[in-house]
Order: structure tokens, then sequence, then C-alpha cells
């Protein structure tokens, strides 16, 4: 799977927290058709065999609309679901490990705070690197708001696509302009929204402005 900066424009994670009646497949594809551009699937508490079973589903969605697959943290639903990759933080494997893992082809994206973990997770093998918690956020409990120079640093420092996460809705995500960041990862702001669809055609078309802007 080839992976390059406009990947990273809108970047949704998942979270089952809003399915309601529907399934999370159902609302990846929506998100998909509204814009999304590369999707990370995360299950904190999905036993193995569920999980890989969900992983298997909905990467034949992503394969069908030619979008970046990974899974956050399992290095093992990855590979045993040939997703396009995994998504590690700075608490779960080295990235020399999982990159030995998983293989050259596989993407890995890594979690960092600080140009000294963003340099090293560069050195050692990350495609892309995901920054934050830039606003605030209800997902991690434990995370601390990164401020706007540290952002703008680590992008300036590494040569790989960075993407924002934490807290981003359509509100603030222009905020983010001039970071240097290539796109933003979402979370709720798509996925308990009653619209998947027309809120990721929202958040795609500010997330180009964002870019563009950044870029003048």
């Amino acid at each position: 799977m080839k992976l390059d900066n406009d990947s990273m424009l809108l970047y949704a994670v998942t979270d089952r927290a809003w399915l309601g009646d529907r399934t999370l497949a159902e609302q990846v594809e929506d998100a998909i058709i509204g814009g999304v551009t590369f999707v990370q699937l995360r299950e904190k508490s999905l036993p193995y065999d569920e999980f890989l079973k969900q992983a298997i589903h909905i990467k034949k969605i992503t394969d069908t609309f030619k979008v970046p697959f990974v899974i956050n943290d399992n290095v093992e639903v990855a590979i045993a679901s040939d997703a396009d990759g995994v998504h590690v933080g700075q608490e779960d494997l080295s990235v020399k490990k999982v990159r030995s893992m998983i293989g050259s082809d596989k993407i890995l994206g890594v979690s960092v705070q600080t140009v000294e973990q963003a340099l090293k997770a560069e050195q050692e093998g990350a495609n892309y690197l995901g920054i934050g918690d830039v606003f605030g956020t209800k997902t991690k409990h434990d995370a601390t708001p990164m401020n706007f120079e540290t952002v703008k640093e680590i992008c300036t420092n590494v040569s790989i696509p960075v993407v924002a996460i934490g807290g981003i809705n359509e509100t603030n995500l222009l905020e983010l302009s001039g970071s240097g960041v290539d796109g933003v990862a979402v979370i709720s702001a798509i996925f308990a929204n009653s619209d998947i669809v027309e809120a990721c055609q929202k958040l795609l078309e500010l997330s180009k402005k964002m870019v563009n802007e950044g870029s003048v």
C-alpha cells in the first residue's frame, strides 16, 4: 500500500462507543465515502478472535476503496488480518521490534510527543507519525494537550508524514494551520456524528484548507 502525505489528510480512528444500531464496518464505509483517507482500527478490550474478525471485515472495505488500513497496537492481529500496517505508541513494543515483525513493506505509524521521540521513530523505521494530544481528548484519560510550537518543531525536524490527533473537530481544526502537519486524525468528530458521510466531507475540506494555508 502506497503511503503519501495526502493519505494523512483525514485519518479516522475507530471507536465502537457510538455504534447504536449500526456495525463498525458500516460506519467505516460511510467515513470513507465521506472522504476519509486512512483508517485505523482501535480496539482496546475486544478478545483476539473478535478483533481479528473485525479487522478482516473492515480490510475488505478499505481494500475496495484503496484506503490504507492499520491496526492499533496489536501486531499479531495486524499480521493475521494482512492489514496494511500497524500503529504503536511509546509504551508498546519498540519501533525496531515491530518493524522486524511486520517486514519492510508494511506501514508503521508511531505516536510521539517530543522531537526526540519523533527523530528516533523515523530513524528506526516509522513511515508516519501521530502527534498529540493537540487539543485534549476524552479517549485517552492520561493525555496532556501539546502546544502549537512543539507540533511545529516536530514537523520541521522529520521528513515523513505527520498527522495530528487529540480533540480535533470542525471548530478547532484550522487552528493547526501553519503547524506543518499533513492532516488530522479524528475519532468522535466522525463516529459520534449522526451523519458520518457529511461530517467527513466537512472535515476533509477543512483539512485541505489547513494544509494549503500552511504551505502558503
